[in-house]
């Protein structure tokens, strides 16, 4: 019984992730006003504690989340892809960036000021209602990641985001390449060290859970480090 309620909450976080993917389209239609910009590998897209004046959806590769204390301490806050918003908090009265967003790979933004977001909002019900859905189930996703770090060991909060990450479960391919995410963003990810996350890749390296064949592959095994008791 355990194992088939693991099994469950697995595939309602399969499916959490297709619905959190907003589907771009909505802008095309509405004929959004909105900027198209190109980051490199690397390069910041705005510092936490920058004025906080648009919202930005990914339209091509990845960006990464986060948070600096202040004694200086980072914490990888989210890894996001294609069809993904982020700084939305704008449209919830945030002056203020309260992260860090920086692409790790090549990537394309589409930028959308935050009043053109508001209108858009109240004009366009269908984009409405998807926008809605989108932050609904982000929101949903940040109490399953909470409840993870609470309650789980750092071994499977690892084997959890790797499967999150790769996007397990949208399709039946039995291996899925994860984005271009180092070790150190996946500790600040799970709040462990990057000297554990080594020990623990290795581990699912050796026990065929995860491949290196032109860059990091995630086999359907590994929901077994999961929902293993």
């Amino acid at each position: 019984m355990k194992v088939r309620r693991k099994l469950n909450i697995i595939k309602s976080q399969e499916k959490q992730e297709e619905r959190t993917a907003f589907d771009a389209q909505f802008l095309d239609s509405a004929r959004v006003a909105r900027k198209v910009v190109e980051y490199r590998e690397s390069q910041k897209i705005y510092s936490q504690g920058d004025s906080a004046e648009s919202v930005m959806c990914i339209q091509r590769g990845g960006v990464k989340l986060s948070v600096v204390n202040e004694v200086g301490k980072e914490a990888v806050v989210a890894i996001l892809g294609r069809g993904d918003f982020f700084g939305e908090g704008c449209l919830a009265g945030q002056h203020t960036r309260v992260g860090t967003a920086r692409a790790f790979a090549p990537t394309t933004i589409l930028v959308i000021e935050k009043n053109e977001m508001t209108r858009l909002l109240h004009d366009k019900q269908a984009l409405s209602d998807s926008f809605m859905s989108y932050v609904l189930s982000r929101n949903i996703r940040i109490e399953q990641d909470l409840i993870d770090q609470l309650f789980n060991s750092s071994e499977k909060r690892l084997a959890r985001t790797l499967l999150l990450l790769a996007r397990y479960g949208k399709d039946s391919q039995a291996r899925r390449m994860l984005p271009n995410v180092s070790q150190q963003m996946l500790a600040g990810m799970i709040g462990t060290t990057r000297s554990r996350v080594n020990f623990f890749m290795n581990k699912f390296k050796k026990l065929g859970f995860i491949h290196y064949n032109g860059g990091l592959q995630i086999d359907s095994s590994l929901l077994s480090a999961v929902l293993h008791e």
